[in-house]
């Protein structure tokens, strides 16, 4: 799962809008230049699936989803700011 995710870059591009505060997918779709209809909702339902982002369905007029960090998510993504971190502390030594 971590490679999965951590592999593709439209997963992390759609972690970092949620955690931004980007949660419908409209929203999603317009702030992640480059990213498709197809390859969003292929992104979120496998997010869901992993058990990282939960989708809230709204019984609204008209239909309202909204996804958010499950806890679990919030822990993978305070991994994901680790290795972050570890990486820019690699790249300033090699200077």
């Amino acid at each position: 799962m971590v490679e999965d995710i951590v592999g593709c870059k439209w997963s992390l591009a759609v972690l970092g809008a949620v955690r931004r505060g980007v949660h419908r997918p409209g929203a999603l779709e317009h702030s992640i230049d480059g990213l498709s209809k197809k390859v969003l909702n292929e992104r979120l339902a496998k997010l869901v699936r992993f058990g990282i982002l939960d989708k809230h369905s709204y019984a609204e007029l008209p239909p309202r989803v909204e996804y958010v960090l499950t806890a679990f998510g919030q822990k993978f993504c305070g991994l994901l700011d680790g290795v972050e971190a570890l990486q820019r502390e690699l790249d300033g030594g090699s200077r």
